[in-house]
């Protein structure tokens, strides 16, 4: 498949989960890729993978919470891959808890990441895109429709990030920069594993039963077909699409079920 044939995508959080899927997929495509996260050797072997497949993987380290990374990791791209395409605003966690055990540092230090880490990468990237009349895409979730109890940080930043999105997506149309926002249900990654800290507990059981869980490579292919498409959103996951269907035509009846039930978020995994 040649979709992205020419083009450069560059993906935060790919070291992992839908970031990792989406820098395979991107390259099935035709495209070449820069893969930014933290982890540095899970990076390298994703990109020596993709490298297999005859595309240029370029790995690079950069938190999407430090100042200057993004703008950095952006020079280098250009220097290496010699344009800009595709953006993809993926690095994110999830802060879970009751607000009573919840303090103003984990609430901050999850839109440091989730909110704050988008707005980083827009910035730093917005040049290269409109330069390209490209395409941007923002990781929301679910959750930035459907907030339960104990996942209100996380839940808040997906909100926040679903309202830029919308925002982008006019402001930045004129100079031909296509918005896509894309809201998962339940995807196999390592999200549901990564305590409020943002540190990765290997030894976490998923806490999601695996017959709910959608592959990342299935939810890869769903992106980037919505990304070629230049569609302004995507619900991934059937569950994920008939949660946010009846919270926007019948949002009484999801705060029914919600407190009938009982359902709730996901506790924090254990720190070892």
């Amino acid at each position: 498949m040649t979709t992205f044939a020419g083009q450069v995508v560059l993906i935060t959080g790919a070291s992992s989960g839908i970031g990792a899927a989406l820098g395979r997929e991107f390259a099935r495509h035709g495209a070449d890729v820069a893969l930014l996260a933290r982890r540095a050797d899970r990076l390298a072997s994703l990109a020596a993978e993709i490298q297999t497949q005859g595309r240029r993987a370029l790995p690079l380290t950069a938190d999407v919470t430090a100042e200057g990374d993004l703008e950095r990791a952006v020079s280098q791209v250009r220097r290496a891959l010699g344009r800009l395409d595709v953006v993809v605003a993926n690095a994110g966690f999830g802060v879970v808890g009751p607000i009573e055990r919840l303090t103003l540092a984990d609430y901050r230090r999850q839109f440091e990441t989730n909110v704050f880490g988008v707005v980083r990468t827009v910035h730093a990237t917005l040049a290269e895109l409109k330069a390209a009349r490209g395409r941007l895409v923002i990781l929301g979730s679910v959750a930035g429709y459907v907030a339960t109890p104990g996942s209100s940080p996380y839940s808040m930043s997906k909100f926040a990030v679903r309202a830029l999105a919308e925002a982008l997506g006019h402001e930045l149309a004129p100079a031909g920069v296509a918005v896509t926002l894309v809201s998962p249900g339940y995807v196999d990654s390592e999200i549901r594993r990564v305590d409020n800290t943002g540190h990765f507990q290997s030894a976490s059981p998923e806490p999601v039963p695996a017959w709910l869980l959608v592959p990342t490579a299935t939810a890869a292919r769903q992106i980037v077909r919505a990304v070629a498409r230049r569609r302004r959103e995507v619900v991934i996951t059937g569950h994920g699409k008939v949660v946010v269907f009846f919270q926007r035509h019948a949002p009484w009846l999801v705060a029914r079920i919600v407190r009938a039930v009982g359902v709730k978020s996901r506790p924090e995994p254990p720190r070892a």
